[in-house]
């Protein structure tokens, strides 16, 4: 049976009382970020004493855009994820999460950024560490690195739903790479709610809560033969101006929870379905 995972949810608490009240939810697993300062081994420690699974850490991407460029500032960004990957390796996670691009207006990926992740991967396959490139705004980026480093053992992609569906214009992206997939992010919306995207889009809501086609998305997944584990990024609150989240303003972080892994596993059950 497919192991449930979850984000440590933008709770106001501290992220060992995140980790407990997951578990006690019964969920099998969680994603964080990085802790840049400390590492992540603690947080390993904290999730493994909680019984969790620690599937996978996502890297900063405020700045990712300055991977493209060729400056100090852009080599101090690679630097930046190169200890990452470290950190994910001596903390024992697996997949480290990452954006290729930041930033609606572009759309010019070049050879500079290609031969930093480039390097990237080969930093990651010397740890024992796998990346899976986001697809967010910008795809073109997601397409320049998963296809100029295609079979390289170390990348693949993480299928974002939500993005797909506001960011991607609903392209079919689990089908443009296939089984390069080798992490989710599962989560609904309302698709694009104006001619511009915006991330005020991207509300990162409970499945089935939005207008994603599920049965679609798992008919996708299945044909690309993703077998690895249901991994749910979801935010409790509204975006700045938007109503999407409404119906879990009542909800406390236990409810939440519950409420979304009961969601996940109704999620889970259309894999089984023929």
């Amino acid at each position: 049976m497919r192991k449930l995972i979850i984000n440590d949810v933008a709770f106001d608490m501290t992220l060992s009382e995140k980790i407990e009240k997951t578990a006690l939810a019964g969920w099998d697993g969680m994603f964080t970020g990085w802790d840049r300062e400390k590492g992540n081994k603690h947080i390993a420690a904290l999730i493994k004493d909680a019984g969790l699974i620690y599937q996978s850490i996502h890297a900063p991407f405020e700045h990712c855009d300055r991977l493209w460029e060729k400056d100090r500032v852009a080599d101090d960004e690679e630097a930046m994820l190169t200890k990452c990957l470290q950190d994910a390796s001596d903390a024992g996670v697996g997949i480290v999460v990452m954006h290729a691009i930041i930033g609606m207006d572009k759309n010019t990926p070049n050879e500079t950024g290609v031969e930093r992740f480039y390097r990237l991967a080969e930093k990651a396959l010397h740890l024992g560490v796998k990346i899976a490139v986001e697809n967010t705004e910008g795809e073109s980026y997601l397409d320049a690195v998963i296809n100029a480093l295609n079979g390289h053992p170390a990348i693949g992609y993480c299928i974002d739903t939500g993005h797909e569906m506001c960011y991607n214009h609903c392209h079919d992206i689990i089908g443009r790479f296939g089984r390069k997939i080798i992490a989710t992010h599962l989560n609904d919306n309302m698709k694009m709610t104006g001619e511009k995207l915006t991330w005020l889009d991207d509300s990162h809501m409970m499945p089935f809560d939005g207008l994603a086609d599920w049965q679609s998305i798992v008919s996708r997944l299945k044909k690309a033969e993703y077998t690895g584990p249901l991994t749910f990024e979801l935010v409790p609150v509204n975006r700045p101006g938007r109503h999407t989240h409404d119906i879990y303003s009542a909800l406390s972080p236990d409810e939440f929870l519950s409420l979304a892994l009961t969601k996940a596993k109704k999620l889970r059950q259309l894999f089984d379905e023929k």
